[in-house]
């Protein structure tokens, strides 16, 4: 029995890394695709066949072929078969919802969005909220459409167990469900992911070679997130509130974060913490009044390169809090690579002396981090993408996995 409960595991895992190979690099013929994943001739074919006669998978000719005067048989490539389902993503943040609608190849098909009062809205209702906005998106794209999944991200901890936002700045009341609404509007199945997490999720799809194996995103912004991949698979712990590095304390008793308590690594690296540093405010001054503050991270930047001394101490209070942070990560799991990514990033290069000092003083020689540390250009696009990708990923593993060996037709 467990022979042959490993033996379903790989060659479900298999589907996923053939069905993730035609994704990101489009039509491939059978050799091609064995040389991209590694996988055995017979393997392919096998679990290739299994996805034709499921309707995810269709073969079309080489169209490069068919333009040369060559003799024999037409190689045959392999392609997803872009209608089999639809994915919606959804994106919550403070006062906005975002969708995002794609096809089962990874092609989006339509965008769109929704404004709501985080400050107002409550818990009991922003189910009904969420679902209205959605309607209105699927209804006004072109003959109406219906998801086989709905991919949600949201800003703060989640908790993907309950389906419901643990607490967010996008929202003035914890608990608040999304998952439950969602699925007993559209009868489809709704997974719930923390926003940073989706930025793993994305660069992993993008460049499984770079993004794979255990690494780690740091997110500096409004907030201040981690996303985490251990051995190949988004890491989100019992109830999907893992790698929640913002809110581990960073300093017993310090500085007031926009959670509540004091001392969070939040409160001394996101962007109100910065500002409250660099305007000279007190440790405990509210966020939501540091908020209020016209200067720009950007602002600041130019401010610290001028040779400002508090905005220079701002970003070298951050960096070094930002260096903590990483050699606890690097001790703890030993990363291959960190990619650090969000709003801030136009102050890495001042940051990041803080940074690496931090990591030099904290590590003992032995334990000093192997992982390359990447800064990336912030995309506002990598949440929709990643959110994206986790319901189609899901759609791979699970959903058609399932319904394929129960039998059941996959198209509508």
């Amino acid at each position: 029995m467990t022979e042959k409960a490993d033996r379903d595991k790989i060659r479900r895992q298999n589907r996923s890394v053939l069905l993730q190979a035609l994704r990101r690099i489009g039509a491939q013929a059978r050799i091609d695709l064995g040389r991209e994943t590694r996988l055995s001739p017979a393997t392919v074919t096998s679990i290739t066949s299994d996805l034709i006669s499921e309707g995810i998978v269709t073969g079309i000719e080489d169209p490069e072929q068919k333009t040369r005067a060559t003799r024999g048989r037409p190689r045959a490539l392999l392609s997803l078969d872009g209608g089999a389902a639809r994915v919606l993503a959804v994106k919550l943040s403070v006062n906005k919802i975002e969708f995002a609608l794609a096809d089962y190849a990874g092609t989006v098909l339509a965008r769109g969005g929704a404004g709501f009062a985080s400050e107002t809205t409550t818990a009991s209702s922003f189910g009904e909220t969420l679902v209205k906005a959605a309607r209105g998106f699927l209804d006004g794209i072109a003959g109406g459409v219906r998801p086989s999944i709905i991919s949600i991200a949201a800003q703060g901890v989640v908790d993907d167990s309950a389906g419901t936002v643990a607490w967010s700045p996008a929202f003035s009341e914890r608990h608040v469900p999304v998952v439950a609404p969602m699925e007993a509007a559209f009868g489809v199945p709704c997974r719930l992911s923390n926003d940073t997490n989706m930025i793993a999720e994305a660069l992993h799809q993008v460049d499984p070679e770079r993004y794979g194996g255990t690494f780690a995103v740091i997110f500096i912004d409004y907030g201040v997130g981690m996303g985490l991949f251990v051995d190949n698979r988004l890491f989100v712990g019992e109830t999907g509130a893992a790698a929640e590095i913002g809110h581990a304390n960073h300093i017993p008793g310090g500085a007031l974060c926009r959670c509540g308590r004091r001392g969070c690594l939040e409160a001394y690296l996101g962007d109100y913490a910065i500002k409250r540093v660099a305007l000279g405010l007190d440790p405990q001054t509210q966020p939501a009044r540091v908020d209020e503050e016209t200067a720009t991270i950007p602002d600041l930047v130019h401010a610290a390169e001028a040779g400002n001394k508090g905005a220079r101490e701002a970003f070298a209070s951050a960096g070094t809090a930002l260096g903590y942070a990483l050699a606890r990560l690097s001790a703890t799991l030993d990363p291959r690579r960190i990619a650090v990514t969000g709003g801030a990033m136009p102050a890495w290069p001042l940051l990041a002396p803080a940074v690496e000092a931090a990591l030099r003083e904290a590590l003992v020689d032995d334990l000093q981090p192997r992982a390359a540390i990447d800064p990336i250009d912030w995309e506002e696009d990598l949440v929709l993408r990643g959110t994206l990708a986790r319901g189609l990923h899901e759609l791979d593993t699970r959903v058609f996995a399932e319904q394929a060996g129960s039998g059941l037709a996959l198209h509508e």
